[in-house]
């Protein structure tokens, strides 16, 4: 069986961190032969900690970071499937965050890199994803020989919320652009999220979807959780979330409201 996680608001806690009970119980379920694959919309290094405390490694498990954009197979250490962003866009997409005073940033492994000064929000997402911070000048020149998946945009969450629409607006049909937190803008290539990732990772490791039981929380977790087979929600998830959900945890993140999953869909089977 495999257990689809979501990070922020499912496998981690408000602090940012994982229980050690969850962590045991997480290392127990994958000693028994059950397999994690985290689904997030985090960089793939921001989850490095994450697949180190729990063996991820050791137990072949997967990652789909970026929200998607990214699928990396730990076991062999090998991106099995990612979409690259379309660079055309970048120049745009800076001068948009000058005009309006938001930062914008992208990344390269373990550095966040910004086109624009270092906000608030932006050290918000450096301290999540325990990684450096770097400011270029010509942010766009910086990418140009470097694989893009996501660029982050951060605003106020009142002027956030304008922006967003205005992005949506000018790229439709050309990018997938939405907020993560309320001051976080997410700009995505075109058609990513956590399903179309999955089908693929089911399709080129050969996974039968009828073994997978995914956890999430947020709005972006909703096409995940009906491409799983099991679908799972957490008691903090968005009434949205627990509306599509087969069963809903009594617990919240901060209570280990994944135990009651693992407890209800993988113990059981042993």
């Amino acid at each position: 069986m495999y257990l689809i996680l979501d990070v922020d608001g499912t496998l981690v806690n408000s602090k940012k961190e994982i229980s050690t009970k969850l962590v045991w119980s997480l290392l127990l379920m994958q000693m028994r032969r059950h397999k994690i694959i985290l689904a997030t919309g985090r960089p793939t290094f921001g989850v490095k900690w994450i697949a180190e405390e729990l063996k991820l490694r050791r137990y072949e498990s997967y990652i789909l970071s970026f929200n998607g954009a990214v699928v990396s197979d730990l076991a062999w250490k090998e991106t099995v499937y990612q979409q690259l962003f379309p660079k055309e866009y970048m120049p745009e997409l800076l001068q948009f965050a000058q005009d309006n005073g938001c930062g914008i940033a992208s990344y390269d492994y373990n550095k966040i890199v910004c086109g624009t000064n270092i906000d608030e929000y932006i050290t918000k997402e450096q301290k999540l994803n325990r990684m450096r911070i770097k400011t270029v000048d010509d942010w766009v020149k910086y990418f140009r020989k470097i694989p893009v998946n996501k660029c982050l945009m951060t605003a106020p969450p009142e002027k956030a919320e304008v922006f967003v629409k205005q992005l949506q607006q000018q790229y439709n049909g050309k990018l997938s652009i939405y907020r993560s937190e309320p001051y976080f803008i997410e700009i995505m290539p075109l058609g990513v999220d956590k399903a179309a990732s999955l089908k693929k990772l089911f399709e080129i490791k050969n996974i039968n979807p009828a073994e997978t039981v995914a956890v999430g929380d947020g709005f972006n977790d909703i096409s995940m959780l009906k491409t799983a087979c099991t679908s799972c929600a957490m008691a903090n998830a968005q009434p949205e979330v627990k509306a599509v959900a087969d069963f809903v945890t009594q617990r919240t993140n901060d209570e280990d409201g994944v135990c009651e999953v693992i407890d209800r869909y993988f113990y059981s089977t042993l």
